[in-house]
């Protein structure tokens, strides 16, 4: 399927692996010029060098989301890079602080927030004149399973993706009538290096290896996944891809749950 976006141009981040790289290659592969952009400069570049696509179209802009400095540095650069900006895809997150409610600190809450929110909030801020100013523009906000099912061991995570669907919902209703389309995507355990690290500290606690720390996961912690498994990056990439294309416009304000089932109210 033609998705009508060939010569469009986009802003990933998070984009170093996982969802968000799997969306910039989607992206490239529909024609479209592609800044990628994540914290670690020298595995962002490592990183885009594994994308494919014509001379020119993928540039790596590292960048900080709790900087302001550095996202007004990665809006300047990208800018230049593009020319104009069509699509922005916040993809940068963290797991953030975990633990029991009365067990997490003002500091695991503040760092958590300010990633999973308050890092959204700058991008967004920065781009959206260029976005505005097409007639046409899609942001897609990455949220995830726990804004609407919080689990009770990651709770400044749950709130900050809770709020990421609300500033979506928002963002909808202020911009579609310029053209600017805004939706959230929200996956579940998905095979990405977060979720390696979640896994690893799973099986060094119970004293065994990885895939059996999978196992028990979804059978004890998320039962609702139907289909069994971790979700693939790329399964999620699609769902994003579609979001920012011409196909999906008239999908505004929506939150798309890639989850197997996770979520248990409909």
């Amino acid at each position: 399927m033609d998705l009508g976006i060939k010569g469009r141009t986009a802003v990933v981040t998070g984009a170093d692996s996982g969802i968000g790289w799997c969306t910039a290659q989607m992206l490239l592969d529909e024609g479209v010029r592609v800044v990628v952009s994540d914290k670690d400069e020298e595995k962002l570049t490592e990183s885009a060098g594994k994308l494919t696509g014509p001379d020119g179209a993928v540039t790596a802009i590292a960048a900080d989301v709790t900087d302001p400095e550095s996202v007004a540095n990665l809006h300047r650069r990208a800018v230049e890079a593009l020319g104009s900006v069509d699509i922005l895809v916040q993809s940068a997150g963290v797991t953030g602080a975990q633990g029991l409610f009365h067990e997490i600190d003002d500091d695991g809450w503040a760092s958590t927030v300010e990633i999973d929110l308050l890092g959204p909030v700058r991008l967004i801020r920065a781009f959206l004149p260029e976005l505005r100013q097409g007639g046409w523009g899609r942001i897609v906000l990455l949220a995830s399973e726990d804004a609407e099912q919080p689990y009770i061991d990651e709770l400044p995570y749950c709130a900050a993706k809770a709020g990421i669907l609300s500033l979506t919902k928002g963002l909808s209703k202020t911009y579609a009538s310029e053209g600017v389309l805004v939706n959230a995507v929200s996956p579940a355990f998905i095979h990405t290096p977060m979720t390696d690290a979640m896994m690893d500290k799973r099986a060094d606690e119970r004293g065994t290896d990885r895939d059996e720390a999978i196992e028990s996961f979804l059978k004890e912690e998320r039962p609702f996944m139907e289909l069994g498994r971790r979700g693939t990056p790329e399964e999620v990439a699609a769902v994003v891809t579609f979001l920012c294309s011409e196909r999906a416009a008239f999908v505004n304000g929506s939150n798309y749950r890639v989850d197997s089932g996770s979520v248990a109210t409909i």
